[in-house]
């Protein structure tokens, strides 16, 4: 089974700066982490540095592990620290930076968790990157690289003072990396491995500016930021030549300014008897637009999903998720008459506010949806509430589990009545996720207590429970707090009691 590599090999007769890039993941999902690879890509294009990408599933390395410089983690869902933590015990790197020798390799991570809320792996990392990585990695690579013999003290010290780039000995306010001239990034490894087989994923734009309440994805990646049409073009043409399948990616890709030219391009080859397997990352029921649904159905698409988190207008309208039910309904009249065979709907329970009333609103629009839309298959996917630092909702406490768990109940039997199906996030993970998300350095025993238990459920269970209840007003200091970011707390602040009407 053979890789196909998009980009151009360079040959390095000696490199001074031996790095292992690692997914705490197997093979498959690093190879579909277009973040990842992108770095894969970066990395392996430095003449300065001999590259290795590591995975959970790797078995066995090139460079040997006593002879790394660098060991930098991708760190994009809460629970992935369990294999964070078995990689570097299975190459037998102390788990704890206080532990590390001078000969040990720095451990460094970044990625959407990091980002948020470093301050619970603040013993994992030696250092790690805050926000955006594109314009950071050529700075620390040069630093390290003029600077390897230092001690390893000093030169954590050297690499503090770099933007973006927080050394958790080192504590101070740190500003997020934001990439102002993004350039487009596009899969540059196609792999039968892969989660996406084969699939050439084009990131079209970064963020997302509706800013749902819940939302740590939208508020950490502002400001939105649109790639060029010609160069999303250019990319597409690029991917065609190696395979048929494409893939659009970004938050927000139906806000684009030249959407539907980008549709009516790949609609336009597929007249002309191209053969192109499509996808998005996501639809928005209240900016789709006809084309979008004609192209995906001829690229031979039958279902795609939509993100509605509250059925009724009274609750969306807490989370500023600003939809309405004529959106909605107009959504899938648009899906159906232009090919779609069905939607799946993703939604939130536990969201603060919510009522009895609110739950009933899911059994009631998925009624009408399914008389409205005969012969259209309707599927619905529950999550629970999560507060994510940097988001109005942070201050929100989660519902308890047993509550949780009640309502589930409810709508998987009235679901069944009615004849659609629904699947369920676990209300006891997502609660373990909450914990890691919101947690500050306290909890750091915890996590190494969690995985020298096996990351079993019962493994949280019994460490999480140790935990002290703390309870927060707006007044309290965040463990996220010397982060900036933009909007600032203060704005944060307000739109909390905007959105719950305090």
């Amino acid at each position: 089974m053979t890789d196909k590599i998009l980009y151009e090999k360079i040959f390095k007769n000696k490199s001074d700066v031996n790095l292992w890039f690692a997914y705490p993941g197997t093979k498959g999902f690093a190879y579909s982490s277009l973040g990842y690879m992108y770095l894969y890509k970066y990395f392996d294009q430095m003449p300065s540095v001999n590259f290795e990408p590591i995975f959970a599933d790797t078995k066995k390395t090139k460079i040997m592990a006593k002879d790394i410089d660098l060991c930098g983690f991708s760190f994009s869902f809460d629970l992935d620290f369990i294999n964070i933590l078995n990689i570097l015990n299975q190459h037998n790197i102390p788990l704890k930076s206080s532990q590390r020798k001078e000969n040990d390799p720095l451990i460094f991570g970044g990625g959407p968790v990091l980002t948020a809320n470093p301050e619970p792996y603040h013993e994992i990392f030696d250092f790690v990157i805050i926000g955006d990585g594109e314009d950071v990695f050529e700075q620390i690579i040069t630093l390290y690289r003029e600077n390897k013999s230092m001690p390893r003290e000093k030169l954590l010290e050297q690499i503090s003072e770099l933007d973006g780039v927080y050394v958790p000995t080192n504590p101070k306010k740190i500003k997020k990396l934001t990439c102002k001239n993004l350039k487009i990034i596009t899969t540059p490894i196609l792999s039968e491995e892969s989660f996406f087989p084969n699939t050439f994923v084009i990131e079209i734009e970064r963020g997302c500016s509706n800013r749902c309440g819940f939302c740590v994805a939208s508020y950490i990646n502002l400001p939105i930021r649109f790639l060029e049409y010609e160069e999303i073009i250019k990319n597409i043409d690029l991917g065609l030549q190696y395979t048929n399948k494409i893939a659009l990616l970004g938050a927000m890709i139906a806000a684009h300014p030249k959407f539907d030219k980008i549709c009516e391009y790949i609609y336009n080859k597929v007249q002309q008897g191209e053969n192109i397997e499509l996808s998005f990352s996501s639809l928005r029921a209240d900016n789709i637009i006809p084309i979008a649904i004609k192209t995906l159905a001829a690229c031979g698409q039958k279902h795609s999903t939509i993100a509605i988190e509250a059925a009724s207008e009274r609750l969306r309208k807490v989370i500023n998720k600003n939809l309405t039910e004529e959106q909605i309904f107009n959504c899938v009249k648009i899906c159906q008459e232009n090919g779609l065979k069905g939607l799946k709907i993703y939604a939130m329970i536990g969201l603060p506010t919510e009522t009895q009333e609110d739950i009933d609103e899911f059994i009631a629009l998925g009624t009408k949806l399914k008389n409205a839309f005969k012969g259209f298959h309707f599927s619905f996917a529950f999550s629970t509430f999560v507060p994510k630092p940097h988001t109005p909702f942070q201050w929100c406490k989660r519902e308890d589990l047993k509550s949780l768990k009640t309502k589930q109940n409810y709508l998987k039997k009235e679901f069944h009545k009615i004849g659609l199906s629904a699947d369920f996030s676990s209300a006891k993970w997502d609660y373990f996720q909450s914990v890691l998300s919101n947690g500050g350095r306290e909890i750091s025993d915890i996590i190494f207590e969690i995985y020298e238990n096996g990351g079993t459920a019962s493994a949280y269970q019994n460490s999480i429970k140790k935990l002290k209840p703390c309870e927060s007003s707006l007044e309290t200091p965040l463990p996220w707090d010397f982060i900036s970011m933009t909007p600032p707390k203060e704005f944060l602040k307000s739109e909390y009691k905007n959105l719950l009407k305090l």
